[in-house]
């Protein structure tokens, strides 16, 4: 697999989302998850993503048990700063105080079973610590061994350049796909000015431009999808007008419906690296051999001008209030 760069931090062109593994996406089942780890690594795809708040803690957990012994080979990143009620994980609060950033990432090593992550994210911005009192106390775990890179999740392009006068932003990490485009008004030519890459997590819009499911109740009772947003009435309807676009262009390019979606995100600059989730083998494959799909100039201008616009937000309205734009 190609490489790319995140400021100075070396990945493959395309990593892998951990967190339906363990939490938000239905059933999950350890054997077949590991079994993917263990598969993404065979195909050069090593660079993995997972966040404390995954499970809670169970993602970080199943990382361990499946990296044991091979933590050499995998480029991981990990998130904090979501903390969740312990007796309701949905209840959930915004934490970056240094004293957070400490406790965090000492529980994050332990779960993992290593003494160091490659990126370590503010996986929300926390509105009542400065910015630049959070990326203080993570820039200090970087001179302690612990840290090798910083980034951000879902921080605006004010919000990272003040972290960057603080210590190197190496990646800001954000939804981005075809239906999430949000992040090219400001935000990636902010990431472009400052040297900070770009890593899109959901390319695949949650799995539904991928054409694997057309309706919410298609999915588990669990799965948190089913009550978004994008999945839902009228937005529904508008958004399966814009699959069946996707799908009648992958059909013309002879390649999977999420194919289309994950080659589109990879073309979009050797800045951005997309970290399509999944718990199956067989969809990794699949999403890996996206990088084998070439798009061309034509193409490109093609999606832009025949692709419906996306209908609702991409969180409910508890999570778009901790997100910033």
């Amino acid at each position: 697999m190609d490489q790319r760069t995140l400021g100075p931090l070396g990945v493959p062109e395309m990593g892998l989302g951990c967190m339906g593994m363990s939490a938000f996406y239905g059933t999950t089942d350890e054997g077949e998850a590991i079994a993917t780890i263990h598969r993404a690594l065979e195909l050069g795809c090593n660079f993995l993503d997972t966040a404390e708040m995954y499970g809670p803690y169970e993602n970080e957990k199943l990382l361990g048990k499946a990296l044991d012994g091979r933590r050499d080979e995998v480029v991981l990143a990990t998130k904090f700063g979501i903390v969740a009620d312990p007796d309701d994980p949905k209840t959930r609060a915004l934490d970056g105080s240094p004293e957070n950033v400490r406790r965090s990432i000492e529980g994050s090593l332990e779960r993992l079973g290593t003494d160091y992550v490659d990126l370590y994210y503010l996986h929300r911005v926390d509105p009542g610590t400065p910015i630049e009192d959070t990326v203080g106390a993570m820039a200090e775990l970087v001179e302690e061994g612990k840290v090798r890179n910083l980034g951000l999740s879902e921080a605006s392009a004010d919000t990272l350049r003040r972290a960057a006068e603080v210590h190197p932003i190496a990646a800001l990490q954000t939804e981005y796909s075809l239906w999430s485009r949000d992040v090219e008004q400001d935000i990636l030519p902010a990431c472009r000015e400052l040297g900070v890459g770009f890593v899109a997590y959901s390319p695949l819009g949650r799995g539904f431009l991928s054409g694997r499911f057309k309706s919410p109740e298609e999915l588990d009772a669990d799965d948190f999808r089913r009550d978004g947003p994008r999945f839902t009435g009228q937005a529904l309807e508008q958004n399966q007008r814009l699959v069946a676009k996707i799908e009648e262009l992958a059909g013309e390019k002879d390649c999977a419906p999420g194919q289309l979606a994950l080659a589109w995100v990879l073309a979009q600059g050797h800045d951005v690296v997309p970290i399509p989730g999944t718990k199956r083998r067989r969809y990794l494959e699949e999403n890996v051999a996206a990088a084998d799909v070439e798009l061309t100039k034509e193409d490109l201008v093609r999606i832009e001008s025949e692709l419906p616009a996306v209908a609702g937000d991409r969180y409910d309205e508890a999570g778009m209030a901790s997100v910033q734009s």
